[in-house]
């Protein structure tokens, strides 16, 4: 009896008020806010409702639409604690968990299939080789790849893999785009001290050239740090003049649009620009694909790009270094290489060449 005297009452539970922000907030600041215009966030929520239903409404659970907002604020901002002083609702420990949540949920692959699709019929790569060739007059270009690193904290596992040739920890992501800077395909699960040759020749999109699953006379372009291929056309280190240099300056001109693409995807989704804090590296490498698809929703809808330093977080950059040259094999004769010449010989023999300027 005395036990039950001297008992403490239970607690009721209190849960901060939630803003309903997609009635609140027009569609440009829902864009600077969570890079998606109202009925784009709806969309990706219908995406997911299926596995961001909670059964109950045990502890007000918060809704889908509530999920993926706190998950497009973290992902906009590369912050945490700015999800939670948003007033949206959610404590932090509840951000953490529903991020967590929502990620995996957009990362099943059917949708990451949905959203992600190099072009493998001759009528979609007819459309890009057309659209490449309007840029610079390079033929037979169906998309543009290259390397970005990703910074990540130290993992606990494996630890020295991670260190890239800058001394960062990092994942080693492969992008292609297209004109426009869509996403065609994405390769994001190599530790940062992997070459970019390497990360390519493991890839599925490696094995869907080199097996014959792309249509014949479609290339990629690629810098310096990949291997010249049939398929995969890169610059000439030291070229020479004349038809040599015509093909940089047009490869140069062309190949500039996957940087592009990998700077408004890095821009629009800051949590990629600065060191993303949290782990393992796995959970980081679904966050960097989980971006590649809600850019390519962005880019379908047609959304504007943040300008740079818009409501990006503490506004860390990681810039890239040119790229690592493959170094020469003595006494081999590159495939690649000779292929390449060809294609100059065919393509570029008779491209006019730059006039000098005149001396003011």
């Amino acid at each position: 009896m005395a036990e039950l005297v001297g008992a403490r009452p239970r607690q009721l539970r209190t849960f901060r008020a939630r803003r309903d922000v997609l009635d609140e907030l027009p569609d440009p600041e829902l864009i600077k806010r969570y890079r998606l215009d109202r009925a784009g966030i709806l969309f990706v929520a219908d995406l997911v409702r299926e596995a961001l239903t909670a059964p109950t409404n045990r502890n007000q659970a918060l809704s889908p639409e509530m999920k993926v907002l706190v998950t497009l604020r973290y992902l906009a901002t590369g912050k945490m604690q700015q999800c939670s002083s948003d007033d949206l609702g959610p404590s932090q420990q509840t951000v953490i968990r529903v991020t967590r949540e929502t990620v995996y949920a957009l990362a099943q692959p059917h949708i990451v299939r949905r959203f992600i699709k190099f072009p493998l019929t001759v009528q979609e790569t007819q459309v890009k080789r057309r659209e490449f060739e309007e840029i610079a007059g390079f033929p037979g270009v169906v998309g543009a790849v290259d390397g970005t690193h990703v910074r990540i904290v130290a993992p606990k596992e494996f630890e020295a893999e991670y260190v890239n040739r800058k001394g960062h920890h990092s994942i080693n992501v492969q992008i292609v785009c297209d004109t426009h800077g869509r996403i065609l395909h994405q390769t994001a699960n190599w530790p940062g001290s992997v070459h970019d040759a390497r990360i390519l020749r493991e890839s599925a999109l490696f094995t869907g050239f080199e097996r014959g699953m792309v249509p014949a006379g479609c290339h990629l372009l690629g810098d310096s740090a990949y291997p010249s291929k049939k398929w995969l056309l890169t610059p000439y280190v030291r070229p020479q003049p004349g038809p040599q240099s015509a093909y940089n300056r047009a490869h140069k001109r062309t190949r500039s649009t996957v940087e592009r693409g990998i700077g408004q995807w890095k821009r629009r989704f800051h949590v990629l620009h600065g060191e993303i804090r949290v782990s393992p590296p796995a959970y980081v490498c679904r966050i960097i694909q989980v971006c590649a698809i809600l850019h390519n929703i962005c880019k379908d809808r047609r959304l504007p790009v943040p300008e740079e330093g818009e409501d990006e977080g503490d506004g860390a950059v990681f810039h890239e270094d040119p790229p690592v040259p493959l170094p020469p094999v003595p006494g081999r004769v590159r495939e690649g290489l000779l292929y390449r010449d060809e294609f100059v010989n065919l393509h570029f023999i008779d491209r006019p060449q730059p006039q000098p300027r005149a001396a003011v």
